[in-house]
């Protein structure tokens, strides 16, 4: 081999060499864009939520916690006041988070509601305290939720993905679901009265006869609830405020002033997402909405 022949081989291992490191730096600087195009999760799950209502969460988180500490909860049933209280806070917190996802007709507030389920059947065991409430809980609220989760994600919006199409109840409807809760109520609550186990949680007999009666009736509207989440009716959010007053009388009675802030915070966002429900219905009535009977069917 001349030198002329080493010369041109020299000259093609370079540009093989140059043709290889511009198509490793071409492939780097693909991977560089492909990286700076992908969202930003956190400034996506910032920018999901409207000022009003990051404004509505971190109020009723601050208040909670000062609450917590101006109205702490004393010892009950040989359990430490401090963990109860903790047990308090991470149910607000789990609570307000499901309250705003749903608002936002999201089904991902079926997840959140599972880690309700859980910090409040351990709260009602400690207590020994509103076994209505608790055997709902577990029998009731825990399957729906997860049956809701699968439901929701089933009738997506077609023009937004993360929205969920909902809908109202009949008049005939709503009647039958009103007479079904007295008569639970009445039955439950006597049965809660008369045979419930006793706890130093209250201070009389006649508290805990009351707060029987309540949570019969909280558990009745709750399942209630859960039929019409499950359902997508726009009367779950009606459903909310008679819970939340008849929350409202048993923490009251019950001393259990840090959650009289969750329930504040039930109000307003219930109005806000009874709101945004009913503007969605109208907006998608012609489209999307079926009449109760025969979207049951499907």
């Amino acid at each position: 081999m001349n030198s002329e022949q080493k010369e041109v081989k020299n000259k093609d291992k370079k540009t093989k060499k140059i043709n290889k490191n511009l198509k490793k730096m071409n492939e780097n600087l693909k991977n560089s864009q492909l990286t700076d195009k992908k969202p930003n999760k956190l400034k996506q799950l910032w920018n999901y939520f409207t000022t009003y209502e990051k404004i509505w969460y971190v109020s009723i988180l601050v208040l909670s916690i000062v609450f917590a500490f101006v109205f702490p909860e004393e010892d009950v049933n040989g359990v430490n006041g401090t963990i109860i209280m903790i047990l308090y806070l991470a149910d607000i917190i789990l609570n307000i988070t499901c309250e705003l996802l749903i608002s936002k007709q999201s089904r991902w507030n079926f997840i959140v509601s599972l880690g309700v389920e859980i910090v409040e059947i351990v709260t009602l065991i400690i207590l020994a305290s509103r076994f209505a409430t608790m055997a709902v809980t577990v029998f009731f609220w825990i399957p729906i939720d997860i049956i809701s989760f699968v439901m929701w994600s089933k009738h997506k919006d077609k023009d937004e993905q993360e929205l969920t199409v909902v809908k109202t109840l009949k008049w005939w409807q709503s009647l039958l679901v009103v007479l079904a809760i007295a008569v639970w109520t009445v039955g439950i609550g006597y049965v809660l009265a008369a045979y419930g186990p006793e706890t130093d949680f209250y201070s009389s007999d006649t508290i805990e006869r009351a707060v029987a009666y309540l949570d019969a009736c909280v558990s009745a509207v709750g399942m209630a609830n859960g039929l019409f989440i499950l359902f997508r009716y726009r009367e779950q959010w009606l459903a909310w405020y008679i819970s939340t007053f008849l929350e409202t009388a048993i923490n009251i009675i019950s001393g259990q002033w840090v959650f009289l802030v969750l329930k504040a915070g039930y109000l307003t966002n219930t109005t806000y997402g009874y709101i945004k429900w009913t503007k969605y219905i109208k907006s998608h009535n012609k489209e999307n909405i079926k009449p109760a009977t025969e979207e049951n069917q499907r």
